[in-house]
């Protein structure tokens, strides 16, 4: 087998290269009485409390817990369309912003099909966050030229350092497999890495186990356990999901074909139909209907 590198990988630019990720400053300033934030499609929210103390609510059966107390500054994601209500949130000072959190691919995104309903984060969990927050609430306490422009990539910024958190404490945010934890395991996260970064490779599970340092067996058993699938059945919705956008985006079946590393068109609308259950013709069309 050839000699691994032990040099640190980087786990996420691959991704979200692919699957951008855009932020958008909404509201800065005091809250009063009851917030109610709808739920829209292929939108999230990232809200910043830096001060004081509030109450968050969902709807029943909506996959988040029913009552949040938040008592210290917090950050909360929404990676999903979630209603949400903040009940007695700070009516004084301007130490509360919140953002729109655009995935391009909306559910399709990786990293929002791994993550749970709502992320609630303790500030002082992460380290570095300080200094991006100084940053953004001094952008939002008066208007400057480009003030809305750099606030919306700060808050980028701070949506980074979260994955970054989330990689090596995914157990602390309640996420139990998926993508996020399988990056966050030292050998799995050298192959999916390389699958992020080269999905027209041609890939099967012997250059997979090849690529994070492991037996053919080991690896299997260890990608199925901490990402919840096979290495095979990742490898197809990775590679449907950049076809999707590729198609969404004007590309042709056959181009989509040749650069994720299919035979041939045919082939490569059987595995999107396996993925998806429609033809990519068909997909296409019921989307741009």
């Amino acid at each position: 087998m050839a000699s691994i590198s032990t040099q640190p990988v980087d786990r996420l630019s691959g991704l979200l290269e692919r699957f951008r990720v855009h932020a958008h400053l909404f509201h800065a300033g005091p809250l009063c009485g009851v917030t109610h934030f709808d739920a829209q499609e292929g939108r999230g929210f990232l809200h910043v409390l830096r001060r004081g103390e509030m109450v968050v609510t969902h709807r029943p059966r909506s996959g988040a817990p029913r009552r949040i107390q938040v008592t210290e500054p917090t950050l909360l994601l929404y990676p999903r369309p979630l209603e949400h209500q903040f009940h007695n949130a700070p009516t004084e000072g301007s130490d509360f912003v919140c953002a729109t959190v655009d995935f391009e691919g909306g559910v399709r995104h990786p990293v929002v099909a791994a993550l749970p309903p709502v992320v609630v984060l303790p500030l002082h969990a992460v380290d570095g966050l300080e200094q991006t927050l100084a940053l953004l609430f001094a952008e939002t306490e008066q208007v400057r030229c480009g003030h809305r422009l750099l606030a919306d990539r700060l808050f980028e910024v701070l949506l980074l350092q979260l994955l970054r958190w989330l990689l090596d404490h995914p157990a602390e945010a309640g996420i139990t497999e998926g993508i996020l934890h399988g990056l966050g395991h030292p050998k799995l996260a050298r192959a999916l890495t390389a699958l992020h970064d080269k999905p027209g490779a041609d890939w099967a599970l012997e250059s997979m186990a090849q690529a994070a340092g492991m037996s053919r067996s080991a690896f299997a058993a260890a990608f199925r356990q901490q990402v919840g699938i096979t290495p095979a059945d990742y490898l197809l919705r990775w590679r449907v999901s950049l076809a999707q956008s590729m198609l969404l985006a004007g590309s042709s079946i056959k181009r989509a074909s040749d650069e994720l590393g299919y035979a041939s068109p045919a082939s490569f609308s059987r595995a999107f139909m396996q993925a998806v259950g429609v033809s990519p013709r068909a997909w296409l069309q019921g989307r741009q209907a």
